[in-house]
């Protein structure tokens, strides 16, 4: 399958041509030839003088020849999976990387370190590793071999060899003052409605995020008044001889309520919060991307200005637009590809997301 040596052969330089991502598709879709399995578990406390921090094994599973055994298993804390998105969006720029969760939580929801938000962390972290795997071509990066086989030592020594904090500052400061010079002139409609879209689907999702939110909170605070009022009815059937039986009967029918609704929260917790909030985050990098992408635009739009008024260096300013011609095509084609991958996969989990849902508030209403 020539797609995989296409795939393998991919650099931040030579970005992959929409015929050989089509073929990548191919590949991806077809279940039965995936060859790279990741499991995120084991959730373990580590508290030294410093800091207190969770460590996660991270089990991989693998029959690809570019791996040296079949099978890793390496425990990661949180920072390294930050420091592994960092790399794969200093290498693909244009390309949507999947969101990690924050490392800060939303008051109110859950305490930190508690067994609940290790948990959801855990499951979001998971939930990354896979999505990467799944890319047709993230999945081949370098450093995310390496993330997934590589001892804490040997981790730590790679990450010293990347670019340096100031280096960083230094090309966000760039991108930065780049789309504050002024919008891109020659933007191909594509984009531009890809941003309209952004636009738009980042309001929405940002209020449905509110919105469940605000129904768990008041699903939480109406099951803990529940709680309290059954027992109620027990203990004043205690009191009542003539209708202990009917009071009785109300604290059961009030206690399988209270059961009914601690199911329709943990369903609310575990499919719709965590799904409503990826997509949060994936509208802020899509955003994010659309911008680099625009960045690279920019930089061909000021080189074809500047050959144009400058009579001098012809030849030399001619091979940068080459080069600079090469690199936006690059960065369209593997935003394009993506750009349908990514808005298949949102539509799909918003559906399956929404009938779960449904089906979840039927079971509950009939209960």
């Amino acid at each position: 399958d020539t797609s995989l040596a296409e795939v393998n052969s991919f650099s931040p330089s030579m970005p992959i041509s929409p015929s050989s991502m089509i073929n990548q598709y191919k590949f991806e879709d077809e279940p039965e030839l995936r060859d790279l399995f990741i499991t995120v578990d084991d959730p373990e406390s580590h508290i030294t003088a410093i800091e207190t921090f969770i460590t996660y094994r991270v089990v991989t599973k693998t029959s690809r020849g570019e791996f040296d055994s079949s099978e890793y298993e390496v425990r990661r804390r949180y920072q390294d999976f930050l420091w592994l998105k960092t790399k794969l969006e200093e290498a693909h720029p244009t390309l949507i990387i999947p969101p990690l969760p924050e490392k800060f939580i939303m008051k109110g929801m859950v305490e930190r370190f508690s067994d609940e938000f290790i948990e959801t962390r855990r499951k979001a972290l998971h939930k990354f590793l896979n999505r990467i795997a799944d890319h047709p071509t993230l999945t081949f990066n370098e450093d995310f071999k390496i993330f997934l086989t590589a001892q804490a030592w040997e981790l730590s020594s790679h990450k010293k060899q990347g670019p340096g904090l100031l280096s960083r500052m230094g090309q966000t400061v760039r991108a930065v003052a780049s789309s504050v010079r002024g919008g891109v002139k020659n933007r191909p409609e594509m984009f531009t409605e890809m941003n309209d879209y952004m636009e738009t689907f980042s309001q929405k999702i940002n209020v449905l995020d509110k919105i469940a939110h605000r129904i768990y909170k008041e699903e939480r605070e109406y099951f803990s008044e529940m709680k309290e009022y059954g027992p109620i009815h027990t203990l004043w059937s205690a009191s009542e001889e003539d209708i202990a039986d009917s009071l009785k009967g109300v604290a059961s029918c009030i206690d399988k309520c209270c059961k009914a609704t601690e199911k329709r929260m943990a369903g609310l917790s575990e499919s719709l919060l965590p799904i409503l909030h990826e997509y949060v985050l994936y509208s802020e990098i899509l955003m994010g991307v659309l911008k680099r992408r625009d960045q690279i635009q920019s930089e061909l739009d000021s080189k074809v200005d500047a050959l144009a008024n400058k009579k001098t260096e012809k030849d030399l300013f001619s091979e940068e637009i080459g080069k600079l011609e090469d690199k936006v095509e690059c960065a369209n084609n593997a935003l394009k590809a993506d750009w349908d991958r990514w808005k298949q996969n949102m539509q799909c989990d918003m559906r399956s997301t929404f009938t779960n849902v449904a089906e979840n508030n039927l079971c509950y209403y009939e209960e």
